[in-house]
């Protein structure tokens, strides 16, 4: 399929703001790309692809989830937003016709990061907390930051997802948790 192909099909399972937010990130996700040695097209498509779950009903994700034999984490289970990146990947794969693992797993955890990611991860998930639609305090110093060192900005946004999780006193994924420590310990 097509980049033409894709975003048709993604304007048809996305709100229009939704939408707008994947074009950032896949725009985004490219200069990363192409400033980090990584290859720019799986950055596009990934960051094209990145929230391509994310609009699907509740009622529809577990039932999605069953049918790709996806498996489901207590904290993926209490904390439903989660999902849309697992789900995601496999939505990428099987009705966007994606089968480059890499741009599969950027997809996957874009949203929770993990312990040793590849500078595509690394980037898709950055790429999705700076680009130009996105407005939060702090956003414009993490900007600068992604175009400078990409493991502090990693760092700085999954900080400020964790310092966001408990002010909802919500449960942080064990994996955010890992993605953290790993590039502590060995990747700084």
């Amino acid at each position: 399929m097509n980049e033409s192909a894709m975003m048709d099909k993604l304007k048809g399972m996305l709100t229009p703001c939704r939408f707008r937010h994947s074009i950032g990130v896949r725009d985004t996700a490219i200069e990363l790309a192409k400033l980090y040695g990584c290859d720019a097209e799986k950055a596009r498509i990934a960051g094209l692809l990145h929230d391509c779950a994310k609009d699907i009903k509740k009622q529809q994700i577990l039932q999605l989830c069953d049918k790709f034999d996806i498996v489901l984490d207590n904290i993926s289970k209490a904390e439903m937003q989660l999902i849309h990146g697992p789900l995601g990947a496999k939505i990428a794969q099987h009705q966007f016709g994606i089968v480059d693992e890499e741009i599969l797993e950027a997809v996957h955890y874009h949203t929770v990061a993990k312990a040793e990611m590849t500078t595509l991860c690394k980037i898709i998930y950055l790429a999705d907390f700076i680009e130009p639609n996105r407005d939060f305090p702090g956003v414009d110093k993490l900007r600068r930051i992604a175009y400078k060192d990409l493991n502090q900005a990693i760092l700085m946004a999954i900080d400020n997802t964790i310092r966001f999780v408990l002010s909802l006193g919500k449960l942080i994924h064990p994996n955010t948790i890992d993605a953290r420590n790993y590039i502590l310990l060995y990747e700084r």
